[in-house]
């Protein structure tokens, strides 16, 4: 197995280093791949010290897989030239996952859907990970007809520069602005850029990605990202409306039966889910799960889960285990 990892020093990269070591993804050769000037820095792998390459050297390496994290625009321009290579693309940024003939996969729900002619595969974003991975059943079960959420997102979701950022405000140090206020004792409704429609990029994610993963065009999504001075994980306030009636017993479950989810929901001893017992965490939390009082078949949710790993990098891994236990590399 020939493991490439593009984008292997920032965030992301780093991080999917982190889960192949701690899910035991068999890797005969790692081949670090970074920007011009990350190329020949040195990292460490099972204790071996490898040197980053730039794109070329690494596809003339010829990769089985290359996991993809450093941005759309290198994924636009390098994916196919991976994929011709001979490697299976598995794709972190924004640009293949509206591709009608690009699979958009959370393994959990609809990895059956490869082939081994899929050699760009797109990894949703981290926000839509987390909310489809737990309205999949209830879906599949009760249908749902319209999804409203809030969400909180982490300055991690903005990469290393939104971190300095915060870390910067904390200790009084004046330095580069990822975003245009201040983030520290604060927080702003923008995360992407602004449309037309007035809602941001980010926001029309969710919409488009959950429809697309859900494979029911029929939903309707409408979302607000909120950025909060949190350094892992991203917070989700959600309100589902359904075409069929539901008992909170099975909603209870569907839930702790579907894998991936862990349910953290007793009011009375104060158990709910919250980022900072998320952080650092494959799973997705769930609780403060309760009826809408204020209209019929509807339930509320708050979801949380560590957007660096099961929204990124650990999704990203679990598309690779699958590609090989299924035999499709």
């Amino acid at each position: 197995m020939k493991l490439a990892i593009v984008g292997v020093t920032g965030l992301v990269g780093r991080e999917i280093l982190k889960v192949v070591d701690e899910r035991h993804f068999v890797v005969d050769q790692l081949i670090p791949v970074a920007s011009p000037k990350s190329v020949g820095q040195k990292i460490d792998f099972h204790g071996e010290h490898y040197v980053v390459l730039d794109h070329l050297s690494a596809i003339s390496q010829k990769p089985d897989i290359a996991i993809f994290s450093a941005g759309g625009k290198v994924s636009r321009e390098w994916a196919p030239q991976y994929a011709s290579a001979g490697a299976t693309v598995i794709d972190n940024s924004s640009a293949w996952r509206m591709d009608k003939n690009i699979p958009l996969i959370v393994p959990e729900i609809n990895a059956s859907v490869l082939t081994i002619r899929d050699k760009i595969i797109a990894n949703p974003n981290c926000s839509t990970i987390q909310l489809v991975l737990t309205i999949a059943p209830l879906h599949k079960k009760y249908r749902i007809s319209r999804i409203v959420i809030s969400t909180y997102q982490s300055v991690t979701g903005t990469g290393a520069k939104a971190v300095r950022q915060l870390e910067n405000e904390r200790q009084g140090i004046k330095g580069e602005m990822a975003y245009p206020y201040p983030i520290d004792l604060n927080l702003f409704p923008h995360g992407g850029d602004f449309l037309e429609n007035g809602y941001t990029t980010e926001e029309m994610k969710l919409l488009n990605e959950t429809r697309k993963i859900l494979s029911d065009d029929s939903i309707r999504v409408t979302a607000t990202i909120v950025r909060v001075p949190v350094f892992g994980g991203h917070s989700e306030a959600v309100n589902l409306e359904f075409e069929n009636e539901f008992s909170l017993p099975e909603i209870y479950h569907l839930l702790e039966t579907m894998p991936g989810i862990t349910i953290r929901d007793n009011p009375k001893e104060n158990i709910y889910p919250m980022p900072l017992e998320a952080r650092g965490k494959d799973t997705v939390f769930v609780g403060r799960i309760r009826r809408d009082e204020s209209q019929a078949r509807s339930l509320n949710l708050f979801i949380v889960a560590d957007n660096l790993r099961k929204g990124a990098a650990t999704n990203a891994v679990q598309i690779a285990e699958y590609l090989v236990s299924a035999s499709l590399i």
